[in-house]
C-alpha cells in the first residue's frame, strides 16, 4: 500500500475528501492567529504503549496542504512504542500544520489502535497454525486504511470487497433457496479460479456444504461442542472458517478446535483508538 501508485490512485482521493469535511471554505483560527506564511516545528508524541500504523498517511495529510513539509519520523509501522516516545518531528508552514493536525491523528490514532488491538489478538493465535482475519466491518470509505492496520498488527485480510470473492452468507442462500442450490449457481457462474465460500450456522447446513463442493465452510455462531461436530464432519474437504462475536476475551477456545481461519469484525470496529497527540509547535 505504501507506493506512489496506491497513493495517487486510492489514498490521495480519500485523504482529500477528509481535509473537505474539515476544512469547507477556510480554517478560520489558523488564519485568525497566522495569516501569513511562517515556518515552524512540531513534534509527534505517543501517549500510551501500542503498535503503530498509518505513519505514511499522517505525512500524507499535510503534504496535500504543503508540498514542502519535512516530516522525519523516529519509527516505521509496525513497531512498538512506548507511552512518552518521541514518534518524529514535524517542519514545514504553521497554518499546514495546524489546519492538518486533526486529520492527520484521526487517521494515525485509529489505524494505530487497530494495529495494536489485532496485534494483541494475533499474540494470542502464536504457535498456531490459525490466521486471524478481519471482515467488511470497516469504516465507510476508510476500509483501505482499516484493513492495512490490520495486516500491520499481524492479522490477515478476508476478501477486500464484494468484488473480491464469493461468500454466501445466510441471505444469499436464502435468495437461491438453500445451501446446495446457492452452491451451485455460485460454482457455475463465479471464474474457476475462485473459492466458493459458505456460511453455515448447523451441522445440517455443513453436511450440505461440503457434498455440494464448496472450498471454505464458515461456522457461524456456533457453540463449541457443535463446531467440534461440524470439522469431524468437513474431515479435511473443505478450509475452515469460524466467526461470530469473537473477541480477545473468547479466541482461546477457538484455537483447539483444528480450523484454518478465525475472523472477527471486532479488529475493526471495536479497536480504541491510541492515545497520540501533536505538541510543542513553534516557530522557527
Amino acid at each position: 500500500m505504501n507506493n506512489n501508485i496506491t497513493m495517487t490512485l486510492n489514498v490521495d482521493e480519500l485523504i482529500f475528501m477528509a481535509l473537505r469535511e474539515d476544512i469547507s471554505s477556510e480554517d478560520v483560527t489558523t488564519n485568525a492567529v497566522m495569516p501569513q506564511a511562517q515556518k515552524g516545528e512540531a513534534q509527534l508524541i505517543c501517549k500510551q504503549d501500542g503498535i503503530l500504523a498509518g505513519l505514511f498517511v499522517f505525512q500524507r495529510v499535510l503534504e496535500l496542504l504543503d508540498q514542502d513539509i519535512e516530516v522525519k519520523f523516529q519509527f516505521a509501522d509496525g513497531d512498538q512504542v512506548k507511552k512518552g516516545d518521541l514518534i518524529g518531528i514535524i517542519t514545514g508552514d504553521i497554518r499546514a500544520i495546524l489546519s492538518g493536525e486533526r486529520t492527520a491523528l484521526n487517521y494515525l490514532q485509529r489505524m494505530s489502535g487497530i494495529a495494536t488491538y489485532t496485534n494483541s489478538i494475533a499474540a494470542l493465535l502464536a504457535g498456531s497454525k490459525v490466521k486471524l482475519l478481519d471482515t467488511r466491518k470497516t469504516t465507510p470509505n476508510n476500509r483501505i486504511f482499516e484493513k492495512y492496520a490490520v495486516k500491520t498488527g499481524g492479522g490477515f485480510n478476508h476478501r477486500y470487497n464484494l468484488s473480491d470473492g464469493v461468500l454466501l452468507k445466510d441471505n444469499h442462500i436464502g435468495a437461491a433457496g438453500g445451501v446446495r442450490e446457492a452452491v451451485q449457481m455460485a460454482k457455475e457462474y463465479a471464474p474457476f479460479v475462485r473459492k466458493i465460500e459458505i456460511e453455515c450456522e448447523t451441522v445440517e447446513m455443513v453436511k450440505e456444504a461440503v457434498e455440494a463442493g464448496a472450498d471454505i465452510i464458515m461456522l457461524d455462531n456456533m457453540g463449541v461442542e457443535e463446531m467440534k461436530e461440524a470439522i469431524a464432519l468437513i474431515d479435511g474437504r473443505a478450509e475452515i472458517e469460524c466467526s461470530g462475536n469473537v473477541t480477545r476475551e473468547n479466541i482461546e477456545h477457538y484455537i483447539s478446535l483444528g480450523v484454518d481461519y478465525i475472523s472477527s469484525g471486532a479488529l475493526t470496529h471495536s479497536a480504541p483508538i491510541m492515545d497520540i497527540s501533536l505538541k510543542n509547535l513553534h516557530t522557527l
